[in-house]
């Protein structure tokens, strides 16, 4: 048996290990060995048989739960087994609430500690009631907004459509009657940011990561931010590049659209609202960030956002009504679907980051175009050799002299230099059969 995120290994008892089984009945169960080292080693007990009896009596008596203790007798002495089921109602150590998450403990307070009560009554944040609001100080323009997107999505019988507001929250389940939930706020209200604090959205051009060279907020409800993000982001922020198909302009972005706009939403469902703070979007000149304050789901890693996995909305009232609006699917395909119209678009794979509550969506421009490689300073010779490999996937010396129209000792002086510039990376072969690729 190894020390894992349900196990712990302690050398021997002491009070202060009620914390610990405090923050084991609160997550998903677990067992704490007793008279074993940091490695797992046994060490033994001597006083194994007074705390066969001690423990369990301590932890009914601080604690209100029942616990399983088991004394094991080796060769190389006694040791205790603890083992601590999940539980129901929320468990406190003297007033404070432990919690186990990976492999260490931790003190539930402030919003975090909100947020565990409500789960452990069945509820999500964007659930709970508001009081002193009603659906009259909602927006009429927003309903009707919705009305039509999801009569085009299909995902809701017509019929309720040509109903009232009011009946419209309670079949999206928006209402705990006599109260809207917060949700409906988020969703539906002219001003949202008067409820829930930092509800909107922050965009900024970087010049570098302490260089902002203009920003703009995004303000309104859900909808509203969705909406505008997308306006702005690609009218002021993205570039179209400009081509023609005969006499027809054609606009193709930096960026796939389609992407960008699954990206927000994403972070609009999944934000983690209690802890007051805007999404925040940031641009650069090869790269566009998305942030939002938020987690994955328990035993959950960015592994599992890149192949297909279950739907597990972190606020499950607003995901629904995203849901009915064709905003989003519920079949957790929203990632695979980024990364899919990244490909198509000729650009890296986008990455995913979860460190503790920040979440990242990260992605890379295809900067390989004529306009910033000569910003690089290159000869033509040079982006021509680019611009060859991004069409062909590689090119070796002969291509290049082929190419250019040069001489092999010309050749091998501008690859060289692509290669210190890291613009090129080498196959590693020599002379014959040796090549080069972008470097992504």
């Amino acid at each position: 048996m190894q020390e894992s995120q349900n196990i712990e290994w302690k050398e021997k008892w002491k009070d202060d290990y009620l914390k610990w089984i405090c923050g084991f009945a609160n997550a998903s169960g677990g067992k704490i060995i007793i008279g074993k080292n940091d490695k797992g080693e046994i060490i033994g007990l001597q006083n194994s048989k007074k705390l066969l009896e001690d423990i369990p009596n301590k932890v009914i008596n601080i604690l209100g739960i029942l616990v399983d203790v088991n004394l094991h007798k080796t060769p190389k002495g006694d040791f205790l087994e603890i083992i601590v089921d999940p539980q129901p109602f929320p468990v406190s150590y003297k007033g404070q609430y432990h919690y186990r998450s990976g492999s260490t403990k931790q003190e539930l307070k402030g919003a975090a500690l909100d947020k565990f009560m409500l789960e452990k009554k069945g509820k999500k944040w964007d659930g709970v009631p508001v009081p002193n609001v009603s659906v009259n100080d909602l927006k009429n323009e927003t309903f009707e907004f919705f009305k039509k997107r999801a009569i085009i999505s299909k995902r809701l019988d017509e019929s309720i459509l040509t109903e009232n507001n009011i009946n419209i929250l309670e079949n999206l389940r928006l209402i705990e009657k006599p109260y809207l939930k917060r949700a409906s706020i988020l969703l539906f209200h002219p001003d949202p940011e008067k409820y829930v604090t930092g509800a909107f959205v922050k965009i900024g051009y970087f010049q570098s990561d302490t260089e902002l060279v203009f920003q703009d907020e995004v303000n309104g409800n859900l909808f509203e931010q969705v909406e505008k993000t997308i306006e702005i982001l690609f009218t002021k922020y993205i570039k179209a590049i400009i081509s023609y198909e005969g006499i027809h302009r054609v606009e193709t972005y930096e960026y796939p659209k389609d992407a960008i706009r699954e990206a927000i939403l994403n972070a609009l469902a999944h934000k983690d609202y209690s802890i007051g703070v805007p999404i925040q979007i940031s641009v650069y000149n090869d790269k566009l960030m998305i942030w939002n304050g938020g987690q994955l789901p328990t035993d959950w890693t960015i592994e599992n956002l890149m192949q297909k996995h279950s739907s597990i909305p972190y606020n499950p009232d607003i995901s629904n009504t995203f849901f009915r609006a064709g905003y989003i699917e519920a079949w957790g395909r929203g990632t695979i679907k980024i990364i899919e119209q990244c490909k198509e678009h000729g650009l890296p794979n986008p990455e995913f980051q979860n460190t503790g509550k920040d979440f990242w969506v990260v992605f890379k421009k295809d900067i390989f175009n004529k306009e910033y490689l000569e910003n690089l300073k290159l000869n033509e010779r040079q982006v021509k050799a680019v611009l060859f490999v991004k069409e062909k996937g590689k090119i070796s010396n002969k291509d290049y002299q082929t190419l250019n129209k040069c001489s092999r000792n010309t050749a091998s002086n501008d690859l060289s230099e692509l290669l210190n510039r890291d613009i090129l990376i080498s196959s590693g072969k020599r002379g014959a059969g040796s090549f080069y690729k972008l470097n992504k």
